[in-house]
């Protein structure tokens, strides 16, 4: 006697999937804007950037019910004053440590050579880690609103009813 349950194979489809989506493509192109086509697991391809596609900047940023994202568009100007902001913080960290340290070297030596070699070895490796957690923090912003994305077209395709 077995342990496992009589167990049968699933059917198969009744055509391949690259026949599948080629007719899926055919009709999309002509019922569906905005979608260029089908991709070979069905999957509906979108036209152009995500922002394109969809409302306006201004109508989506004062959306008080935050069912509409802005976080793509933004994200890019985030990262660019994030890496003046960096960049500027750096030079002047930069330049105050190397100027205190040539300042104290005339009444501590020692404190002033050590001053200069940390500023010179420190501060760009701060900088450099500043820019790594600031690409994180937009990179995981961004992500985010991508599920939040994903998920709600994904539970528009799966209402009862909403089946092609």
């Amino acid at each position: 006697m077995s342990d496992q349950p009589n167990q049968t194979p699933p059917p198969l489809p009744d055509r391949p999937a690259a026949a599948a989506a080629q007719e899926a493509a055919q009709s999309e192109q002509v019922t569906t804007p905005g979608i260029a086509g089908v991709d070979d697991t069905g999957v509906p391809r979108l036209v152009g950037e995500l922002d394109d596609i969809g409302r306006g900047f201004l109508s989506a940023l004062f959306d008080i019910t935050f069912t509409r994202f802005i976080t793509r568009r933004l994200a890019s100007v985030f990262f660019l004053v994030g890496l003046v902001a960096i960049g500027i913080a750096f030079v002047f960290v930069f330049v105050g440590g190397l100027i205190s340290g040539i300042g104290s070297l005339g009444w501590n030596p020692g404190g002033g050579i050590a001053l200069i070699l940390s500023t010179i070895i420190v501060v760009p490796v701060l900088a450099f880690f500043a820019v790594v957690v600031l690409r994180f923090v937009i990179e995981s912003g961004v992500a985010l609103v991508a599920i939040a994305e994903n998920t709600e077209r994904t539970a528009q395709n799966t209402l009862p009813g909403s089946r092609r």
